[in-house]
């Protein structure tokens, strides 16, 4: 029987981490699922879904655990089976706009008034082409409740949009 771990990982960004922790996993007859993993700010971090023989699970966790002598930091949670929600399309939300604290908390309230799940979310800030302003983007997956009253929903991030002077597109799909 196998056993589903999701795992964070953080650590200061050096040559080998994924190396390190994928002999980990390997080592251990562990099967490496899906992975987001990112340098942000100088330091590794990701989080990692694999499959693991259920008798391995425990030893698994504590091999991966002692990674922390080499700089990483490791959290290990069981998994769960998928929930029995009724799927439900994924809607992308792509956000830009000079940049400004509390973007990502007035979409992100907003989302949640209106019972929207964020699955995804990956955020930048650069430098503007012709300005050398700030430029603040996003990309988001949602997923939009059949209950949402998704024009409600609209008109709120449009609300917001002008407020913060950003260009919010949201993609919901049929």
């Amino acid at each position: 029987m196998q056993r589903s771990l999701v795992m964070t990982v953080l650590g200061e960004d050096r040559p080998g981490l994924v190396d390190s922790l994928s002999s980990v996993v390997t080592e251990f007859g562990g099967n490496w699922l899906e992975s987001r993993m990112s340098r942000l700010a100088g330091q590794f971090a990701g989080i990692v879904h694999i499959a693991v023989p259920s008798d391995r699970e425990h030893p698994l966790a504590l091999a991966l655990r002692n990674l922390d002598a080499q700089g990483l930091k490791i959290v290990v949670h069981s998994g769960r089976a998928e929930s029995t929600v009724p799927p439900q399309a994924l809607s992308n939300l792509e956000i830009v706009g000079q940049d400004r604290p509390g973007i990502v908390r007035q979409i992100s309230h907003a989302l949640a008034a209106f019972g929207v799940n964020v699955e995804e979310l990956q955020t930048e800030c650069s430098s503007a082409a012709m300005s050398g302003e700030t430029l603040f983007k996003a990309q988001a997956r949602l997923r939009i409740p059949e209950s949402c009253d998704v024009a409600a929903l609209r008109k709120e991030l449009e609300k917001i949009a002008a407020d913060l002077i950003v260009e919010i597109a949201l993609e919901t799909s049929p």
